[in-house]
This record gives structure tokens, C-alpha cells and sequence, in this order.
């Protein structure tokens, strides 16, 4: 089984740690000066346009997947693993089956009911790691919590590092922290790309991550180690979190807490990257976080629920560069998911 060789400091298919081919090497227009809210922000931050970049990103991946078509005798493709009924897993995995479709990928949807074992599970994992026909293994989290506390873990670890195209084995977390070769989580190396690709500067900045997680807070800080930046990682234990935050040229929240960030964490001229994204509900969070935003107001009215990050939308008074939510981060997440299987594909061509 071929091993992955996909730098997380390219994510491109570059041939040498930080330096940027291929995906990065088109000047982007995703970085334009428009009013990230209504009412109360008199200031506009710079809106780092993740659905452009995501664009871009898919546009280029084209030609490879013809040349892997043509090479292979079938495109890259993509084997996805769901278990159990999360309405949000659904929403995700839909949106994963039509951007493979749409670029000419093969994609495969093994449905799991959530009574279904570990063992099962891992059984199914284990099918696709021996399939030659797939290129790419993504298990949609979270599992059900019936299948145990562990149960992710014992399904990543499982996964052949050569198909872990969400870079979440152990293996692929080695090779990311070590700057080597290999599959970096879709998302972090999704803000690298979003960054490189606007041209927002990294090298000799202060990076702050708030957040710890093994699949986007630790790999995301490690990646920003490797572009050059200084890094500090905060969490729910750093003392002075908006004081800490405050230092940061560039601070990246990624906690799953709505509207957490809020200007007091942000230094002005600030590039702030939203990773997070919530559905609000209740009524009385709806008016305290959007109090001064009608427009965002209507939406709730309307749906009963309405979106919101990590960051708070009065922080497009501070920042000096945003990424919104929701079209920041999200759709870079899908789009590298389809180059990390491209990419997969491609190493079976060495």
C-alpha cells in the first residue's frame, strides 16, 4: 500500500517543505474590502473570501484529475464512511459527495445505522484500506457515542496513512508535526492556503490559536510554526485569555463556542480566522450576540436558527482582516478534502 507524500507545508504537491506549487501559486482575488455586518460596524474589516479561494483551489484541481484518469484508467477517488443519523454529518457528507462529483471524481458512500459495533466499523475501514480502487478513506465524525469514548481513535488509527486523506492517524499527526511529508487535516491546511493565497503575511508574525484539538488547534499551530510564525496555543485553562489573544498578529479561534471572540481579544489591524461555526437557537443568544444586526436578526426570525463562528461580529470593528461565517473556512475544509485525494491518487502514479 503506498505511503502518503503530501507536505503539509505545501499542500500542494511541492517537492520541498514551504514552498508553494500548484494550489499556491495563483495571485488571489479573494481578499477585498467590503462591511462584514450592518448597523453597528462603521468599520470594515478586510473579508478573507474562503468561498473564492475554495474555487480556485477546485478550479486547478481539473487537469490532475484528468491526467490521473488518463494514467490510472480511472479518477482519484474517494471512499466515505458514515455512521448513524447526526443531522449535521448528513449536511456535511452531501456537501462531500456533490464537490467529488462535480470534479470528476469517484466517490463512495458506505451507510452505517448507528446500532452498528466498533468492530463492524473498523471491519469496513479495514475493506477500503485493501481496496485499490479508492484513494482517499474519510470516516465522518463524530461516530455515535454507543460505539465507546475511543471509538475514534480506534477507527483513525486504523486508516492506512496513504488514504488518510483527513489527516487523522496518529502517523499523518507525526509527519505534521515534524514538517515531513504527509496529509495535514483538511481544515488547517485550508487557513495556510486561505492565508498564502491573499497574501496575508505569516513569516515572523505573532500567531495565537485558541484552541487545542488534535484536528484543527494543534495541527493548525504547527503548520504556522512551519510558515515561520511565532505560535502561541491558548485554551480554556490560559490565564488572560483576551490579554494573550491581544498579542496576536494573526489569531485563529477554533473552540466551537458562538461568538466567544469579541473585540477586547483583538488587537487592531488584526487577521482574524474564524474556524468556528454554530447554529444559534435560542431566541435570547440570537439578541444578545446580533443586538445592532437586523439583517442577521431577519434570518433567525426566519429559520429559527442562524450561523455564527467562534467570533463575535462586532470584532469587524478591530480586525483588520476577517474570514466570515459562514463562506471562510467551511468551504476550504471540502475543497482541500478533494486535493489531499487528488493528491492521493497521484502518488500511485510514482
Amino acid at each position: 500500500m503506498p505511503r502518503s507524500h503530501f507536505s503539509p507545508a505545501s499542500y500542494a504537491g511541492a517537492t520541498s517543505p514551504g514552498k508553494h506549487v500548484a494550489l499556491s501559486r495563483r495571485r488571489s482575488s479573494a481578499k477585498i474590502r467590503v462591511p462584514l455586518a450592518t448597523s453597528r460596524c462603521h468599520v470594515t474589516a478586510t473579508l478573507l473570501d474562503g468561498k473564492a479561494v475554495a474555487k480556485e483551489i477546485r478550479d486547478e484541481l481539473g487537469a490532475r484529475v484528468t491526467n490521473v484518469l488518463q494514467r490510472l484508467g480511472r479518477p482519484p477517488a474517494l471512499a466515505i464512511v458514515l455512521v448513524g443519523d447526526d443531522p449535521a454529518s448528513e449536511v456535511y457528507v452531501r456537501n462531500k459527495l456533490k464537490t467529488a462529483e462535480d470534479a470528476g471524481m469517484g466517490v463512495n458512500l458506505d451507510r452505517l445505522p448507528s446500532s452498528t459495533p466498533l468492530s463492524a466499523v473498523l471491519g469496513v475501514v479495514d475493506r477500503l484500506n485493501k481496496d485499490p480502487k479508492y484513494d482517499g478513506i474519510l470516516v465522518q465524525s463524530p461516530l455515535p457515542k454507543s460505539l465507546g469514548a475511543d471509538a475514534e481513535q480506534r477507527v483513525f488509527d486504523m486508516i492506512d496513512p496513504g488514504k488518510d486523506v483527513d489527516g487523522f492517524s496518529p502517523v499523518s499527526a507525526g509527519r505534521v508535526s515534524q514538517n515531513r511529508e504527509g496529509f495535514a487535516p483538511c481544515t488547517p491546511a485550508g487557513v495556510i492556503e486561505l492565508l498564502v493565497r491573499t497574501k496575508t503575511p505569516i513569516e515572523g508574525k505573532h500567531a495565537v490559536v485558541i484552541g487545542r484539538s488534535d484536528i484543527v488547534g494543534k495541527p493548525m499551530a504547527a503548520l504556522l510554526l512551519h510558515k515561520n510564525a511565532t505560535v502561541t496555543i491558548c485554551h480554556s485553562r490560559t490565564r488572560d485569555l483576551p490579554a494573550m489573544a491581544r498579542t496576536a498578529d494573526i489569531l485563529v479561534a477554533a473552540i466551537g463556542r458562538p461568538a466567544f471572540v469579541t473585540p477586547d481579544f483583538v488587537k487592531p489591524g488584526a487577521v482574524v480566522v474564524d474556524v468556528g461555526i454554530n447554529s444559534v437557537t435560542k431566541a435570547e443568544e440570537a439578541k444578545r450576540i446580533f443586538a445592532g444586526y437586523p439583517d442577521r436578526l431577519q434570518v433567525f426570525e426566519k429559520k429559527g436558527s442562524v450561523l455564527v463562528g467562534d467570533v463575535h461580529p462586532d470584532v469587524a470593528k478591530t480586525a483588520g482582516a476577517l474570514t466570515p461565517v459562514p463562506g471562510g473556512v467551511g468551504p476550504l475544509t471540502i475543497a482541500m478534502l478533494m486535493a489531499n485525494t487528488v493528491r492521493a491518487a497521484e502518488l500511485r502514479l510514482r
